[in-house]
């Protein structure tokens, strides 16, 4: 193997979970520098939400580093899957999605997906494209090629069998519309989370029944939300959308565990493992203090969604507010009306009003764990009536201001 080679397969396997057959990627490069040909690099997306996150980063800086070095990204939306329903990694189907909904996500995931990828390198494509227009002989066709063993050798299919849990045919169709996709755009790699394995491998499989050969398939980690337990998710609110503003942006990531950081280091960040065991040296020696170091990782990606000068603001506005416990410079504003501000209105009302809580029993929540102040004086009482003046500021947990006008 060429040094050139070497340091291609070091770069692209670098961060890896499963990867299916290393011997085969190298055999792909060589060839598409023989015929001057890119490789194409799949990686399926469902718009089942309206912003792309962290969690999406992963993925998509493994796809930059096959751009880097000259290979085509074939991003696939999956309006049409998005229809179905994906079960992986969950022991429920996920709820379909109306048409309308999925439009629009699917926008938001072609302005956002270049805030990584290159726009000349990256082909977007929409699986609708193939799969609408399959008659029902076509799909019985499709089916097939695919036994039930096969599918039920998928862990959480398996699981909810063994537990006499139900699991539907549409929900069978999934990982084989999503290995057809592999099939219609010829993909040479594909690329996912660990709960993807299955998926990916089946498409190795069908690719080799309609005479292709089989894609390289990629995992890769899974990262963790802020809650450190789950994966990064917008159904679950653990998430930092790409989107955020920088100074909530900042505030999220400042707000993970210690021991979280290094992932998000690692798989976000891209910091070559060299450098991060050595920056782990570091703090394990007191040489650096964890609070230091998570804020180098919080403005590095603040800089890079947002760039340097709004990190470096986020920074210093994050370190007066929680450091030196001063107010934020800029708040959310809440207008009461003259009745409200005589008669006084209940607090969990106002925290809804204020934004600071999506609904009133998540309010009283906050309020009974004691994460509410009203001009630094804390309320802990969820049934409390309160009389704010005008300019009273509100706070709710550590991230959430809002003035009374």
């Amino acid at each position: 193997m060429s040094a050139d080679l070497a340091r291609e397969m070091e770069v692209l396997s670098s961060r890896l979970v499963d990867f299916v057959a290393p011997a085969e990627l190298e055999e792909r490069l060589l060839r598409a520098r023989r015929e001057s040909r890119p490789l194409r690099v799949k990686y399926g997306a469902d718009p089942s939400a309206p912003d792309l996150h962290l969690g999406h980063v992963v993925g998509l800086n493994k796809l930059r580093e096959f751009q880097d070095l000259g290979h085509t990204v074939v991003f696939i939306i999956g309006d049409f899957t998005a229809r179905i329903g994906d079960p992986s990694g969950r022991s429920q189907t996920r709820r379909p999605m109306e048409p309308d909904e999925i439009v629009a996500n699917a926008k938001t995931y072609q302005e956002q997906v270049f805030r990584v990828l290159q726009r000349d390198r990256t082909e977007i494509r929409f699986n609708s494209e193939w799969l609408a227009p399959l008659s029902f002989a076509d799909v019985i066709r499709l089916a097939a090629r695919v036994t039930v063993a096969q599918m039920l050798a998928r862990d959480d299919f398996s699981a909810r069998h063994a537990a006499g849990r139900a699991i539907s045919l549409v929900e069978f169709l999934y990982p084989l519309v999503q290995a057809y996709d592999s099939v219609m755009v010829r993909a040479d790699v594909e690329i996912g989370g660990t709960d993807q394995l299955f998926n990916l491998l089946l498409g190795r499989e069908l690719q080799k029944s309609f005479g292709q050969p089989p894609q390289v398939v990629m995992t890769l980690p899974l990262l963790e939300g802020l809650d450190g337990v789950q994966k990064m998710s917008k159904s679950l609110g653990n998430y930092v959308a790409l989107t955020e503003p920088p100074v909530e942006m900042f505030g999220k990531i400042m707000s993970i565990r210690d021991e979280q950081m290094w992932r998000y280091f690692s798989l976000v960040q891209g910091r070559p493992d060299d450098e991060l065991q050595a920056l782990m040296a570091e703090v394990a020696a007191g040489r650096r203090s964890p609070r230091d170091v998570k804020d180098d990782l919080a403005r590095a990606i603040v800089a890079r969604f947002h760039g340097a000068e709004a990190a470096e603001a986020a920074s210093a506005e994050f370190a007066r507010v929680f450091s030196r416990r001063e107010l934020p410079s800029e708040m959310p504003e809440v207008r009461l009306d003259a009745n409200e501000l005589r008669d006084g209105l209940t607090l969990h009302a106002l925290l809804v009003r204020a934004g600071l809580a999506p609904t009133h029993s998540e309010a009283r929540r906050l309020i009974a764990q004691g994460a509410v102040e009203l001009d630094g004086r804390r309320v802990s009482d969820p049934k409390a009536v309160v009389r704010p003046a005008p300019g009273c500021v509100i706070r709710a947990g550590r991230r959430g201001f809002a003035r009374v006008a």
